[in-house]
């Protein structure tokens, strides 16, 4: 076996593109990967990223593709105000998607991707009142910065990017849409699939121990605070070349179980 470097399998991935075009194999793969972890609801959610640029445009998948279709080059461009700029596939981009993350880009310039899922354990969560319990090291991950949004139908109403936006906050990037989903946002693509791929394992387990009927045992509110500041130093410290160590990863994974997304 040879020897794995970092460096080396980064300038494989990213072999002289573009920043928007390294944007887009990385949007395209948070969506094979959704796949692949059994994330997806069909054709319905969606993940997004802004262009990068002085243009207000961020790529959305064409509407009616599985995810595990999405190709880095048939991403949709659509700009704030609902406008395709681009749509090689002529699919055109899902409504509630458009609500959503135009909202997200439009107020947050400091997140460059918005990961919305419909999963069981995801909308088990956003059904309870109590929201993510601070039951298990996983958890603590999201004892703070985590909000929540009022349900108001399937997202049609552009009106609602106002209250979603402003229940968001400026700092957050972690989001329950209540009765209906979660969502993560990153500065980047693979800080917005990590945080949604630990906030999924977090719903399961929480559903998990709800459903055995068993006492939780509690964490002191002292040591949830610094759990929560650890997982924020584990973050700094995964950093290779401007990539967290956790992402290359998944992209190796991806090179073995499903290649096309670069394409």
């Amino acid at each position: 076996m040879s020897q794995l470097s970092g460096t080396d399998f980064v300038t494989d991935i990213y072999p002289n593109l573009s920043e928007e075009e390294r944007v887009r194999v990385d949007l395209a793969a948070a969506y094979h990967l959704i796949e692949h972890f059994q994330m997806s609801d069909s054709i319905y959610t969606h993940i997004s990223a802004r262009v990068p640029g002085d243009n207000e445009y961020f790529l959305i998948n064409p509407y009616g593709t599985r995810f595990s279709e999405v190709k880095a080059s048939q991403l949709v461009t659509i700009d704030l105000d609902g406008k395709i700029i681009d749509d090689p596939c002529q699919m055109g981009a899902n409504p509630a998607g458009f609500t959503i993350h135009s909202a997200i880009h439009a107020a947050r310039h400091d997140l460059k991707c918005a990961l919305h899922t419909h999963t069981v354990a995801g909308v088990s969560i956003a059904s309870t009142q109590t929201g993510i319990l601070p039951i298990n090291q996983w958890s603590l991950q999201f004892y703070h910065g985590v909000s929540r949004h009022a349900y108001e139908g399937i997202a049609l109403n552009l009106e609602e990017r106002e209250r979603l936006v402003n229940d968001l906050g400026s700092e957050n990037k972690i989001m329950i849409l209540d009765n209906h989903g979660l969502m993560t946002m990153g500065e980047n693509v693979g800080e917005a699939f990590t945080l949604m791929f630990n906030l999924e394992r977090v719903c399961k387990v929480q559903m998990s121990v709800l459903a055995s009927g068993q006492a939780v045992n509690q964490i002191d509110s002292s040591v949830c605070d610094l759990t929560y500041q650890q997982y924020k130093q584990f973050a700094e410290m995964s950093l290779r070349d401007g990539f967290h160590v956790e992402w290359l990863a998944y992209l190796r994974l991806l090179e073995k179980v499903s290649p096309s997304y670069k394409e």
